[in-house]
């Protein structure tokens, strides 16, 4: 359900999952596209996790990195993907370096799907109240000439909330 709410179906060829984590999206993810997913997280621990996890399902198309995109980008070309996932990590110091690194590498009308933890609430993970973005606050950082509001803010229950934006 989350991925549908997020627009992320079987129309989409190539996507990239920025930090990938334990990889909670990324098997489902993957199942869903035509092409591949390129999973990048900074922690080598996360990749060697999600690499085991791999070993236990049938699946071909997920190229997981162990890479920092904020000093080296994702290496893919510019105008090359056309989803790029963003989950749980726009709490970080730089959060417009991720939104610049995916317009670079989205292809023109190509979708950013943004996932984060709620700050209205207490939830029994997720980084600190006083640092998760705000809705409202995500849409104040997109850059309006680079990019459209494709699904405006919607709560993901119990703790998070998502929205998707379009490359213009």
């Amino acid at each position: 359900m989350i991925l549908s709410e997020l627009l992320i179906d079987s129309r989409i060829n190539d996507l990239v999952e920025i930090g990938s984590g334990y990889g909670t999206f990324t098997i489902p993810t993957a199942q869903l596209l035509k092409g591949k997913l390129f999973a990048f997280d900074i922690e080598k621990d996360m990749i060697d996790y999600l690499s085991k996890k791999l070993s236990n399902h049938k699946i071909d198309n997920i190229i997981l990195e162990q890479r920092d995109i904020l000093t080296q980008t994702t290496g893919l070309a510019d105008n090359s993907v056309d989803y790029v996932m963003l989950f749980n990590i726009l709490h970080h110091d730089s959060p417009k370096d991720f939104l610049n690194e995916s317009f670079r590498i989205l292809k023109q009308n190509g979708k950013l799907g943004i996932i984060h933890w709620r700050s209205d609430i207490s939830t029994p993970r997720g980084p600190d109240l006083n640092i998760r973005p705000k809705p409202e606050h995500i849409i104040d950082m997109i850059d309006n000439k680079r990019f459209n509001i494709a699904k405006k803010p919607f709560i993901l229950e119990p703790y998070h909330y998502g929205l998707v934006i379009s490359k213009i």
